[in-house]
This record gives C-alpha cells, sequence and structure tokens, in this order.
C-alpha cells in the first residue's frame, strides 16, 4: 500500500509519497550501525542531552506537529497537542532517568564480585500505528535510545509525514546521524527487514493480526519482540461509586481519538442496582459531545482515520443490533462530508454480541448491567483481551480488591486508563505482551548479563 496523506475531514488526498527502495533501506541500516557503534558507548549524560534537545525541538514546534497528526489521522486539534506535551515529557523524564534505572546492581555471591549490567542490543525495529502517531513512537523510541540502542520505524501507511516529521525533529536537534530513522516500507517488506542481520529485535504497537504477524516472523530468526496490541477495556462502576463523576469520566474515556485508541474504555459495566441512574446520566453527557472539524478546538469528536474503520464499525453495531442490543443514542454514520460517526450508546448488550466480544473503533460504547460486584468482575475478563481496565467505586478496600482480580496490565481506580512514564504499559492475554515505560519498559531492549569475577 502506497504511503499517502488523506485527510479523513475532507476525503482530500493531501500528499503522495514513493516508498523506500531496497537500496534506501540498505542505506539507512548502515547508518543506523554505524551511529550504534559510537552511540552504545556515549555516557547517559551525552545522550541525555541530545534527548532532551529533540524534547527542545518537538516543544518548540507544538503547533506545527499537531496541526499534521490532526490532518493525516483526524484527532481533534486540543488532543493533538496534549499529545505533543506528552512526548515532550517522556523525552525528558528518560533523559533524567535513565542512568538510574540502568547502573549496574551489585549481587552478594561466592564471587569476589558480582553484578548485572544492562547493555544495548543495537538496531531495534518500530513497526507503528496511526492512532496516536507520534506518542507511540516516542513512548518507545525515547527509552530505547536512552539505553544506548538506535531505531527505526515503519510507520503505518496513513501518517507518512508524522514518520518523517519525527526523523527531521532529531535531525534538527543535531543528534548523531542514524539514531533515528523512518522506513516507508509497505508491510509485505517486513519479513526481510526483520530477518536483516543488523535488526537486533522489534516492538509494534497495532492490531491483534499484525502482532500475530511480526511476532511469527520474529520468531522464526529468534527475534525478541514486545507486542502492545487490541483492548476492550471495561470501566466498572460499582453501587458505592460516585455516579455524576463516573459518568462524566466515562463519556471522556470512551470518546478520546474519537474511540480509536486501545485504551480507550470500551464495555461500561455497571451495577445492577445503580444502572437506571448511571445511564440516565451517561446518555446526558453523551448528548453534549461536540462533533466536527477536528481544526476547531470546540469540537471534542472528529472523523474515523479510515474508511474502512468506518465500515467495520458499522458492522458491529448493525450485528449487535441485530442481536438485541438496542441505540439508545446514535447509531450510524452521519449525513456529512468526511468520516464522521454518530457518538453511540448500545444498551442491552450480552458477551455474543460484536461490541462486546470485539475491539471496537470509534465512539461507539457498549452498556452492560452486572448482578454484583463478583458478576462485574467475571463480565470484565470474559474478553480475548487484557489491556487495562478502569473500577469506580468510593469503597477503598472493594477497589483494591477488585484491581487485583481483574485480567489487566493496568487498573485505574476512579480515573480514565493512561499510560505514565513512570509506569510500565502493557496487557495480557490478546493484548500482547512484554512492556513499554517505566524501569521495566527501558529493560526490555537490553542485554542483562551477569558479570562475576574472582
Amino acid at each position: 500500500m502506497a504511503y499517502k496523506t488523506v485527510n479523513p475531514a475532507t476525503g482530500k488526498t493531501e500528499k503522495i509519497f514513493k516508498d523506500h527502495s531496497s537500496r534506501d533501506v540498505d542505506e539507512r541500516l548502515d547508518k543506523a550501525a554505524a551511529c550504534f557503534s559510537q552511540w552504545r558507548r556515549m555516557a547517559f549524560a551525552v545522550r541525555s542531552r541530545h534527548v532532551d534537545a529533540v524534547a527542545n525541538v518537538l516543544e518548540s514546534r507544538k503547533q506545527e506537529y499537531a496541526a499534521l497528526i490532526t490532518t493525516e489521522m483526524g484527532k481533534p486539534i486540543k488532543q493533538s497537542i496534549s499529545e505533543i506535551e506528552k512526548c515532550v515529557w517522556v523525552c525528558r523524564y528518560y533523559a533524567d532517568s535513565a542512568a538510574r534505572m540502568l547502573q549496574d546492581e551489585r549481587v552478594s555471591t561466592d564471587a569476589a564480585e558480582s553484578f548485572i549490567t544492562y547493555e544495548p542490543l543495537g538496531i531495534i525495529l518500530g513497526v507503528m500505528p496511526w492512532n496516536f502517531p507520534f506518542w507511540q513512537v516516542f513512548r518507545f523510541v525515547a527509552p530505547t535510545i536512552m539505553a544506548g540502542n538506535v531505531v527505526v520505524i515503519k510507520h503505518a501507511s496513513n501518517v507518512p509525514q508524522c514518520g518523517l516529521a519525527i526523523e527531521e525533529a532529531f535531525r534538527e536537534a543535531g543528534t548523531p546521524e542514524g539514531l533515528f530513522q523512518t522506513l516507508l516500507v509497505s508491510a509485505s517488506r517486513l519479513d526481510r527487514l526483520i530477518s536483516n542481520e543488523r535488526i537486533a529485535a522489534v516492538t509494534l504497537t497495532g492490531s491483534e493480526k499484525a502482532g500475530i504477524a511480526v511476532a511469527s516472523l520474529a520468531g522464526k530468526v529468534i527475534k525478541k519482540t514486545v507486542l502492545e496490541l487490541g483492548g476492550s477495556d471495561p470501566f466498572i462502576v460499582l453501587r458505592e461509586a460516585n455516579l455524576k463523576q463516573a459518568a462524566t469520566m466515562a463519556v471522556q474515556a470512551r470518546i478520546i481519538n474519537t474511540g480509536q485508541s486501545c485504551i480507550a474504555a470500551k464495555r461500561f459495566i455497571v451495577e445492577k442496582a445503580v444502572s437506571p441512574t448511571f445511564l440516565k446520566l451517561f446518555k446526558e453527557e453523551l448528548k453534549n459531545v461536540t462533533v466536527g472539524d477536528p481544526k476547531n478546538p470546540e469540537n471534542m469528536i472528529g472523523p474515523l482515520a479510515k474508511e474502512e474503520i468506518l465500515k467495520r464499525l458499522g458492522e458491529q453495531v448493525r450485528l449487535s443490533v441485530k442481536k438485541g442490543a438496542k441505540a439508545e443514542v446514535g447509531g450510524g454514520r452521519m449525513s456529512r462530508k468526511g468520516l464522521f460517526y454518530k457518538p453511540t450508546l448500545l444498551t442491552h448488550v450480552t458477551p455474543d454480541m460484536p461490541v462486546f466480544s470485539e475491539e471496537v473503533f470509534g465512539p461507539v460504547a457498549a452498556f452492560v448491567v452486572a448482578e454484583d460486584e463478583a458478576d462485574a468482575i467475571r463480565l470484565a475478563n470474559l474478553s480475548k483481551f487484557g489491556l487495562g481496565a478502569a473500577v469506580w467505586t468510593e469503597n477503598r478496600e472493594q477497589a483494591l480488591r477488585v484491581a487485583r482480580l481483574l485480567d489487566t496490565g493496568t487498573v485505574i481506580i476512579n480515573g480514565v486508563v493512561r499510560s505514565d512514564p513512570r509506569l510500565p504499559f502493557g496487557g495480557v492475554k490478546r493484548s500482547g505482551y512484554g512492556r513499554e515505560l517505566g524501569v521495566i519498559g527501558i529493560r526490555e531492549f537490553v542485554n542483562v548479563k551477569a558479570v562475576q569475577l574472582n
């Protein structure tokens, strides 16, 4: 598939790019290999100055980069600005923290001296998604290069300008040539790229299908992978929750990035005793959501990123309604130019429906009634995914009890699921394996080496 920018708000093709040839890719990998031989030996303080310089470029060009995100994949402009700001944060966090996270660890053994050291692996390939075209890259790149690795990415075909802009930001920051590069290559060429002896490991953020493909390719050549895949995050509301606050945050959790987020709340599992009240509050909040031109900062929802996403979303809703779900709000494509879908709330949702069992990318909320706490946990875990979950209750003991019983990589109590540079992020089951961010994230792409001196 050719790399091109198609504005989802207008349908206009803004720009088309030619894929990098095999020779182009080889030249870029040569640059990366040459860079690694020097970068791995640089002191953390030197690496830190380079990553801080990248953060400065991002900050100074924040409005420009945010507009690029909005043009390429339709994110509401306020959220695009926030995305760039979060990239600045993760760069500065690892610039400040990497040396501490990766310092040698002394271990008492029978030897005169024993320690564990964390050393870089080499060139790490990132296969990146379109829904957070800057953040998904930087949350992988910042810790990975601070650990002494270098990076090449294959970005999604609909956000080529974002991928190239990130490379430009590194160049403007004065980082060593080859530290970060974007490869414009089709998915069909991943086999050759992953099997290239210069690639040390691979990370992917994307769909379950893409994760299976990349993990299989990497497995054939025994290369480590980290996968952050899909999600069908439960948003659990128990009887002791602050219902008004929960309803307000529930809508925000569902519509962020126009619902095109792996950690957006998708299944709203509400205890029966409070379900009528919460449903009323939820509907009121959802009806106040503004939809329209994503460049208008007043709008909360923009277009979906691709025509195929809109079609799949429509089919998931149609099949769920056919099985008995009821559209309390919305329920179809908007009659306007662009890839817009109505903010939708489906009730009477059961586990056999697509909106419960599949990942739903778009502003569609599935409302599920649970008999009690135990049933809420059962319904939440009745999913092939296990990325994030939110639990709402004012009962602290209950909240912690439920959190420990949920099969997810992240649980947020009385809040919205989000990633944080200070904490590990990732999932279980079909949501993938490995972690990004935090101390664990920076240690994913290192050689954990034991050294003994006798």
